[in-house]
Formats: C-alpha cells, structure tokens, sequence
C-alpha cells in the first residue's frame, strides 16, 4: 500500500465534533437503518426470524459500520474499501425489501419509502466515494 496517501482528521488535528456522525452518506445509511429496524422487521413473521429479519439486521448494520471503519482508517484507499463494502449492504437492503413485498409482508407505501432512503443513501454514499478518491488522486499529484 502506498504510505503516500492517508486520511487526515478534519483541519489536521482531532475535532470532536467532526467525525464520521458528520457524513451525510452516514446520517442517511442511520436513517434508513432505523427503518429497517423500526418499520420493516416488526411486520415479518416470527418463523423468518433465523432468516430474513437476521439478513436484514447484518445489511442495515454493516450500512452505518463500514462508512464508520474506513473513516477511521489512515489510508485513502483502505476506506474506500469500506465504504464499498457499505454500498453492497445497501444494495442487499434493495433487495431484502423487494423479498418482503414480493411475499406480501409489507405494501406498498412501505416498499417505495424504503427503496428511496435506499436509493438517496446510495446517491450520497457514492458521491462521498467520489470525493474521498479525488483527495487521493489530489495527494498523489501533489506529491
């Protein structure tokens, strides 16, 4: 891995009021979490708890997890990656709920909510990609 090509925290020292939590593609992977959590698992049935709902709860999870782990780490490159890991629980999220609407656990209200909370934080996770491989292009060129 190239040592050239690091984060640095905000303004080059520790701001505790910037991290992660400061991330627009994180505050919308929270929100739609949370509603994964709070109006799409409550309306499975029991018998898809060993199924579905722990699916669910592993992607919505890894959606807010992973864009908090490659912001603490020190490398360009190595968040990116984990910002890429979140954008596939997105996308398994995509899919989870198409699966609950397909076998009639929720309606439709419920499925176009959640595909466009899926779909706004994908847009912002993706352009938050985009930034943070700039930085790392910028760096190298500065170098």
């Amino acid at each position: 891995m190239d040592n050239n090509h690091f984060i640095e925290e905000p303004q080059g020292k520790y701001n505790e009021s910037r991290d992660f939590t400061s991330l627009v593609c994180w505050q919308n992977a929270r929100t739609m979490k949370l509603f994964f959590y709070n109006e799409i698992i409550p309306k499975l049935p029991y018998h898809e708890k060993d199924n579905l709902i722990i699916q669910i709860k592993k992607a919505s999870v890894s959606s807010t997890a992973n864009i908090a782990e490659g912001y603490g780490r020190f490398h360009y490159q190595e968040g990116i990656q984990y910002y890429r890991i979140s954008r596939g629980s997105i996308y398994e999220l995509k899919d989870h709920i198409l699966t609950c609407h397909d076998v009639s656990y929720i309606n439709n209200d419920l499925l176009q909510t959640g595909i466009k909370l899926i779909e706004t934080t994908k847009i912002s996770l993706n352009g938050y990609i985009k930034y943070v491989k700039k930085r790392k292009d910028d760096d190298k060129i500065k170098k």
